[in-house]
């Protein structure tokens, strides 16, 4: 059937192309017929005057009278061979011009008349007749040479006139076409018409078992299949089903894919199309385009309308100036009169998806259009297990590779990211010559997709080694001294991605939606881990550290004004603009709602927290000196070590409690066995050099 579309397209298109070579080759032979064919030759009223009073009846000796009236001898040869005349034919006396035409022939020396050498002109000449006895001598000389003359002016509009007609013609040409290049369409009547593409049922074998990782979102929106199915049991009871559905979620969570499995279940028409579609440069195109796409809707329902990337469209009108008129506004318009005015049984569900919702318009939001708001957000491990469920289910595994271990391994990813990570494992084992997938590509596709690309092969002189080697040493050891971080996953000192030449990778061990004062101080030791190491050990600092300087600011800035976690009190310093819908994500924005006096305390205040995490972060690592030289000098001879390792070589060096004293309150997440029985150990998040 695609096919088929796609081969009816393309006969449409040839068959425009077709039309569009008949009409330039029908006006270059237009324009080359009026630019090369006879015009009008000037001719003077002297020269007109002496040939009227030449023109005679022709010559006896010709041999033949000639039915073309008068003939007028003009000159000979020298050779005596031919005999050239001219005869007048056709003249007209208008108020300012006389036009007719002259016909040369030529006799020969016999007295034929030569047809070959006959020449006809078209002669124009300004009249000039200053007094009525030249008026009268050229009625005259007209009545005796036996010319038939009129004073009728003839149309002559398109003669003199076509060079414009010519010009309007190619630019009515030029306008049709690009009016059908900008609307993408075949006719320009068709310029306002919906670009919304139609499904049927059989072009979506999508269902709700296809969709995985998201069953919440799924259970929300099983009654508006539902509806679509049996609309008259709730028609029956005077149940109203929500007009609109938004889908609202971080990118890649899978919002497109449950809005097409929401038409796959109901077997109804999906007519689906982004935002974007709307909006054109011409003022009016957009809301035309809502208004047929409503009208082609409700004449098929019950059927759904998916509008993609719905912020495109449905931006908030309360920063335009007042008395604005743009486009968008108009489709906007529109858009909320179709919403709210079309009948509410009509059987048209409107699936809207977005992931900046805070940008929407509130009317748009209010319940009689957009009234069911369904979160679909980033999946737990759970979920994550599903997720890759469906993705493995065309490719090879290894007998040792588990999914929920995967699962584990991938926080924060999403459904696109976990697609993404099943295919690169897949190449990286079809690249290694494998016969199966295996937990160590996964583990390898992991890494390249959040860390990115290994580059083994970049040489770094042998200063720079040992420096990026004490500096993720020195964040890999903070983390698993502290109690409340996330373990150690993996310590590197092989350069990935654009400019990372080391990293420290932790993953944390479960889902975790709050985060305590504590673990906030704690994740900052672990970031300025790397470049206090470098000091105590060179005496001098790098650039290396640029990262971890700037998330560790962030988090300092984020306790003092966001979470009131200073001694500037329980107090929110900043109104936050991101989106309610999406906690943790989405597009974080902040409008500042205090003071210049505020502003130089919170300054203060950031800094001493700061101040505070480098001198115990320099505590914990001059305590633990020989453990960081040994891991240090493990990562120059391997370049890479696991947790396990990390452990050993703690377990192996540690002359004392590992943990830092005090902090044993908060509960710990991992336990380093027998080398210090009853101390807690735990690991943490990517540090980047």
């Amino acid at each position: 059937m695609a096919d088929d579309k796609r081969r009816g397209k393309n006969d449409r298109k040839n068959q425009s192309n077709v039309w569009l070579v008949l009409l330039t080759v029908t006006g270059a032979i237009l324009l080359s017929a009026m630019l090369f064919g006879n015009s009008q030759h000037q001719m003077s009223y002297r020269d007109l005057m002496e040939l009227l009073s030449k023109q005679v009846a022709p010559p006896v000796d010709a041999g033949q009278e000639s039915q073309d009236g008068p003939i007028s001898i003009q000159a000979k040869r020298p050779s005596g061979d031919l005999v050239e005349y001219s005869q007048l034919r056709e003249i007209n006396v208008a108020d300012e011009e006389i036009t007719g035409t002259v016909l040369y022939r030529s006799l020969g020396a016999d007295g034929s008349d030569t047809q070959s050498q006959a020449k006809r002109v078209d002669f124009v000449t300004n009249r000039t007749l200053d007094s009525d006895e030249e008026q009268a001598r050229l009625i005259s000389l007209l009545n005796d040479s036996g010319v038939v003359w009129t004073t009728e002016r003839p149309s002559r509009f398109l003669e003199n006139q076509w060079p414009q007609l010519l010009i309007l013609g190619v630019l009515i040409v030029m306008g049709i076409m690009m009016l059908r290049r900008v609307s993408g369409v075949g006719s320009p009547m068709q310029f306002s018409r919906s670009k919304g593409k139609l499904y049927g049922e059989e072009e979506l074998p999508i269902s709700f078992e296809d969709v995985a990782g998201i069953d919440e979102a799924v259970e929300e929106v099983r009654e508006v299949v539902d509806f679509l199915k049996n609309s008259e049991k709730y028609q029956a009871l005077g149940g109203r089903i929500p007009k609109g559905v938004l889908l609202v979620g971080p990118p890649g969570t899978g919002k497109t894919l449950l809005a097409r499995a929401i038409a796959g279940e109901a077997g109804a028409p999906f007519f689906s199309l982004s935002g974007s579609d709307f909006v054109e440069m011409y003022v009016g195109v957009g809301a035309a385009r809502v208004r047929d796409m409503f009208s082609q809707a409700t004449s098929r329902a019950p059927c759904i309308i998916f509008i993609d990337e719905l912020d495109a469209l449905g931006k908030s009108r309360s920063g335009n100036i007042v008395g604005g008129h743009d486009e968008r506004e108009q489709t906007l318009n529109a858009l909320l009169v179709e919403m709210d005015g079309f009948d509410s049984n009509s059987g048209v569900i409107v699936v809207a998806a977005t992931n900046r919702p805070e940008t929407l318009d509130p009317a748009l939001l209010r319940p009689g259009r957009f009234d069911r708001h369904v979160l679909v957000d980033r999946p737990d491990v759970a979920g994550r297990e599903e997720i890759l469920k469906v993705h493995v289910k065309s490719v090879r595994l290894d007998d040792s590779v588990e999914l929920k271990e995967i699962a584990s391994i991938t926080p924060g990813f999403v459904g696109a990211d976990l697609a993404n990570l099943v295919n690169e494992a897949a190449l990286l084992a079809a690249r290694a010559g494998k016969t199966a997938v295996g937990l160590e590509q996964f583990n390898e596709a992991v890494e390249r997709v959040t860390a990115g690309l290994e580059k083994k092969k970049r040489v770094m002189n042998e200063d720079e080694k040992i420096r990026v080697a004490y500096h993720e040493a020195g964040h890999a050891l903070v983390a698993a001294a502290l109690p409340n971080t996330d373990p150690v996953h993996k310590v590197s000192i092989i350069p990935r991605g654009l400019a990372a030449l080391g990293y420290t990778m932790q993953r944390p061990e479960s889902e975790r939606y709050l985060m305590t004062k504590s673990e906030l101080e704690s994740q900052m030791r672990v970031l300025l881990a790397g470049t206090l190491t470098e000091e105590m050990i060179f005496q001098d600092i790098s650039t290396g550290a640029q990262n971890d300087l700037e998330r560790c600011t962030e988090i300092a800035r984020s306790m003092v004004m966001d979470y009131g976690m200073s001694r500037l009190g329980r107090i929110n310093l900043r109104r936050s603009t991101r989106s309610p819908f999406l906690a943790g994500g989405g597009n974080d924005g902040y409008q500042s709602s205090h003071s210049d006096e505020m502003s130089k305390m919170i300054d203060k205040e950031v800094s001493r927290i700061i101040e505070d995490a480098l001198s115990h972060t320099r505590d914990i690592l001059e305590q633990r000196r020989e453990v960081l030289e040994a891991v240090t000098q493990r990562l120059l001879e391997v370049e890479s070590i696991d947790n396990e390792e990390l452990i050993r070589l703690i377990k192996e060096n540690a002359t004392g409690p590992w943990l830092v004293p005090g902090t044993v309150s908060e509960k710990p997440r991992a336990k380093l066995a027998p080398a210090n029985p009853g101390v807690d150990i735990a690991p943490t998040g990517d540090n980047q050099i």
